[in-house]
């Protein structure tokens, strides 16, 4: 008889978890994950390509270590007046954000962060031992300034996640919350920017509040507006003394060669790979406008998904998606569903399904 997990000596607090996953299935239309589902451009493709082909002649070697070149891509990117020093990179941001746990959580303290929010937030914490405590957002899903101060002071947690635009419900979050949260935080504050790229034009980046703030952390992802998923690539900007621990945790050689020569090409074509975010938030846009004459309650999204209410069997609509070849997600949320926002057939072809299953209702 094979053995189970539970015959193991798993740690005690990694007891009853459940692994991240969400459903993989081959449908025609996928639109559960909130990836760019619109494919990377040839010309870019093919710069691509040729540098990880010139990087393979070199693969019996190490890679660079600090990842010197992709740093400056980043920093490049984000401007800012940013240097290479003060920028993370790792194989996606969940990596990244691991590593920000392991140096600054651990067994004895908290991670902190308002609810509903990104699920691997819980599932990072407690696998570095650390203990992971909520509060709510208010019904709208929107965080108040003054409220997550107080509620951040009496937690006094040491590390505190803002997702900005939040995920799964799409919210802003304003700057001035960020600022009363890091005064009030005694310790890490990391806002997750992951998709600031479908954000309004003018609105500014959390990445204007770093000077003077050494324990203020802004995550970024190439996984979505970069269209990048499959490459796992993600960074930071902080203080170069925060870069510095987390080079306490990470593992040697972390990003390889190869990973190095895609992300750093990818970012020469940067505004090639962007050209892509007008045409997802139209289509996100668009979502919004249908599932809300359809009858739904969809919520302001700053990002590439749109969650929608109003859903009176959230499971039973999902499988009936489903069934007609379109996967979307259930997030959890009661009377709730999240969608992608893909390429134009792509979103056709879940509002017609979503039609479809009200005609059919």
């Amino acid at each position: 008889m094979s053995p189970r997990l539970e015959d193991l000596p798993l740690r005690d607090d990694l007891r009853g978890m459940t692994p991240y996953g969400a459903p993989q299935a081959p449908l025609p239309v996928a639109l559960n994950v909130n990836e760019n589902t619109h494919p990377v451009p040839q010309d870019v493709a093919d710069d691509i390509m040729d540098s990880v082909a010139q990087a393979l002649r070199d693969v019996n070697r190490y890679p660079d270590r600090e990842f010197t070149a992709l740093r400056e891509g980043f920093a490049d990117y984000l401007g800012h007046g940013l240097h290479r020093d003060q920028i993370w990179a790792a194989n996606g941001s969940n990596e990244v954000l691991q590593h920000v746990l392991q140096a600054f959580a651990g067994p004895g303290r908290t991670a902190f962060s308002f609810a509903p929010t990104y699920s691997m937030y819980p599932l990072l914490t407690r696998a570095t031992g650390a203990e992971w405590v909520t509060a709510p957002r208010s019904a709208d899903y929107t965080v108040d300034a003054g409220d997550a101060a107080a509620q951040v002071a009496d937690a006094a947690p040491d590390v505190v996640f803002l997702c900005s635009p939040n995920n799964p419900t799409g919210t802003p979050l304003g700057l001035d919350v960020i600022e009363a949260v890091y005064d009030a935080a005694p310790g890490v504050v990391v806002v997750d920017e992951a998709y600031f790229e479908f954000a309004p034009r003018d609105e500014r980046s959390a990445l204007t509040l770093l000077p003077g703030r050494e324990r203020l952390v802004v995550s970024r992802t190439m996984s979505k507006a970069f269209a990048f998923a499959g490459a796992r690539v993600g960074y930071l900007a902080a203080d170069p003394a925060f870069v510095d621990a987390l080079r306490l945790v990470r593992l040697p050689y972390h990003l390889s060669a190869l990973t190095q020569a895609a992300a750093s090409a990818a970012l020469r074509h940067a505004p090639t790979m962007l050209g892509m975010v007008d045409e997802i938030v139209a289509q996100r846009d668009r979502i919004t406008a249908t599932v809300e004459a359809l009858g739904y309650v969809p919520h302001a999204s700053w990002t590439n998904f749109v969650l929608f209410g109003g859903v009176s069997d959230p499971a039973a609509t999902w499988q009936r998606l489903y069934d007609r070849g379109v996967l979307i997600r259930d997030v959890g949320i009661p009377h709730h569903l999240r969608v992608t926002a893909g390429t134009e057939d792509e979103t056709t072809a879940f509002l017609d399904a979503l039609a479809s299953v009200d005609s059919d209702a």
